[in-house]
């Protein structure tokens, strides 16, 4: 049956603004206050609620390049196992969207809400009536960007949410124990996807989840992953010591996206910014020394520098649109982080076998 929005955000004008003076005018569908972050775009036709809710995008006013946005409403925050059923996290965690065109009509067999009413709930701005080809199109010429969302008599500064601790805001407070399978993974949480969770417990393993400076060297645990999450990774320093810590008791560590740079700090090597960032669920990585391609989610905007890897580590995906690495691994088979989301929510599973992996380890 159809469904039809029965609320709309008022009818209001505002502007975005990018640090270098471009100033895009839009209309309000969201929460109408002015906020200001990185503007980012993603390239996804589908799977703005999963995005949205994924702490990766903390900071960040995101601008989806899809033309139509909402026509699929909003799911319910349902949960299961103290997990979001249907969601990354319990709240949307960009700063604000940008879109072409939204649709207040919706009609999808799970969607208990609009689009508007969601972002209105969570106090998220969000702008539509842009061009978000041209936006793309100046985003690719000069980088990720700062902006501003600005309404009339509401002025705010730019801010550079990387000079912040962002995994520290969306990382859990106190350690949490899911599942009951005979393994046991510690899941650092630097603003960690459920659907990394769920992956884990869909193969039989119990996961402590746990603060992302949480010292962990009095836990009784199989192996370590080491979750997603926004901002520079050299802004989590504990989390770092106690990688090297893990990595000189020769713990299995499995790495994914903010994990996988963590990683590779602890192993001695450096990260830098990427002046665009990866953020969709169609970038292609290819396996070094094989044959083997995967399509990928991804949602970061900083890289590992493949010429600082020390001995023993090498390079195992790379990035087949502009060269970067998208993995590493070490000699020993103890070791191992991959740029992309092999929980992939949304997005392809080309990926999903690395879980496998992770668990394989566990038991050598």
């Amino acid at each position: 049956m159809k469904k039809t929005a029965s609320f709309s955000a008022p009818p209001q004008t505002a502007r975005l603004i990018l640090e270098d003076g471009s100033v895009y005018p839009g209309r309000s569908f969201g929460y109408p206050r002015s906020t200001a972050g990185e503007v980012v775009f993603n390239t996804g036709m589908v799977g703005y609620p999963e995005s949205l809710t994924d702490p990766s995008y903390r900071g960040e006013i995101l601008a989806l390049t899809y033309p139509l946005i909402g026509n699929y409403g909003a799911p319910p925050d349902c949960a299961e196992n103290r997990l979001s059923r249907l969601l990354e996290s319990g709240q949307i965690q960009a700063q604000g969207l940008i879109v072409s065109d939204y649709s207040p009509q919706y009609q999808h067999w799970n969607a208990s809400r609009s689009l508007s009413e969601w972002l209105y709930a969570d106090k998220v701005p969000a702008l539509s009536g842009i061009d978000a080809r041209a936006l793309t199109k100046k985003l690719r010429e000069k980088g990720t960007m700062l902006g501003k969302i600005e309404f009339e008599g509401e002025p705010v500064d730019f801010v550079d949410p990387n000079r912040e601790n962002l995994a520290a805001q969306v990382s859990i407070r106190e350690p949490v124990l899911y599942g009951e399978g005979e393994r046991r993974a510690l899941l650092i949480d630097c603003g960690c996807k459920h659907n990394i969770i769920r992956s884990l417990l869909r193969r039989n393993l119990q996961v402590l989840r746990v603060p992302w400076d949480y010292d962990f060297s009095g836990e009784e645990f199989h192996g370590l992953l080491v979750s997603n999450g926004p901002g520079d990774p050299k802004m989590c320093r504990q989390t770092i010591y106690h990688l090297r810590q893990a990595m000189a008791r020769e713990m299995p560590i499995f790495g994914i996206c903010l994990g996988h740079q963590l990683l590779a700090l602890a192993a001695g090597a450096n990260t830098y910014k990427l002046k665009y960032g990866h953020r969709s669920q169609n970038q292609p990585v290819l396996e070094t020394g094989g044959n083997r391609a995967l399509v990928t989610s991804q949602n970061h905007g900083f890289a590992v520098e493949n010429g600082t890897l020390p001995r023993d580590w090498q390079p195992w995906f790379v990035n087949l649109n502009d060269g970067t690495n998208e993995g590493i691994r070490h000699a020993s088979g103890r070791f191992m982080g991959v740029q992309f989301h092999p929980e992939a929510s949304p997005g392809p599973v080309d990926a999903g076998y690395l879980f496998d992996e992770f668990v394989k380890m566990l038991y050598l």
